[in-house]
């Protein structure tokens, strides 16, 4: 990217990142053009390449972005301070949810962004989420008491499982045409009280 997009006022930076927002969060990758994306901004597509030096870079930049901005607001959500597994989760969950009523271009493109399959920026996406799935995977089952769920348990493979899960219920809704948030929060908490009565010990234990 080109250092001048950072010397534009931060009003300028925002109308682009959301131009770029709102068009990939309507379509695929391949076909949300640069030319849409610089009408949506109110700028030439020439400027948008002076900024950006192809699609695949703005398209990495906003997944950057969207990264950055669910991180943010899960520190001040408090969600990495949650040392319970399911209370971490549902509290992660609740923060994606407000964000994306607050900013519901942003959760498309993200949930649009996990699943694209074009080659040309799949793997940097899935890259970008292993790297992420593995330290923040990795911090969480430090945190956890095996005793607290059946013996014989796969603690990673179980975390993996619901990680992928959640983010597939993300994408279901998409194929429906919406998101509808309600209906998705309604869900989630239901599929939260579904693990911790197919995981948990104690759970089993007042079967």
């Amino acid at each position: 990217m080109n250092p001048k997009f950072y010397s534009l006022p931060e009003e300028k930076q925002q109308q682009i990142i959301r131009a770029g927002f709102r068009v990939f969060s309507q379509s695929s990758y391949r076909k949300s053009p640069m030319s849409e994306i610089a009408a949506a901004a109110g700028i030439s597509k020439s400027l948008l390449f002076h900024y950006f030096q192809n699609k695949k870079e703005l398209y990495l930049f906003l997944w950057d972005t969207c990264a950055r901005i669910t991180v943010e607001e899960m520190e001040k959500g408090g969600a990495y301070d949650q040392h319970d597994l399911f209370s971490s989760m549902d509290s992660g969950m609740q923060v994606k949810l407000r964000l994306m009523r607050k900013y519901p271009d942003i959760g498309v493109f993200a949930v649009r962004a996990f699943y694209e399959k074009d080659p040309e920026v799949s793997s940097d996406i899935q890259k970008s989420m292993g790297q992420y799935l593995a330290v923040h995977a990795g911090k969480k089952l430090k945190e956890i008491d095996p005793n607290d769920f059946i013996p014989g348990i796969d603690l990673e493979m179980m975390y993996r499982e619901m990680y992928l899960a959640s983010e597939g219920c993300l994408w279901e809704y998409l194929q429906r045409g919406s998101l509808d948030i309600d209906a998705m929060q309604k869900e989630f908490e239901e599929l939260v009280e579904f693990w911790k009565k197919v995981y948990l010990r104690r759970e089993r234990e007042d079967i």
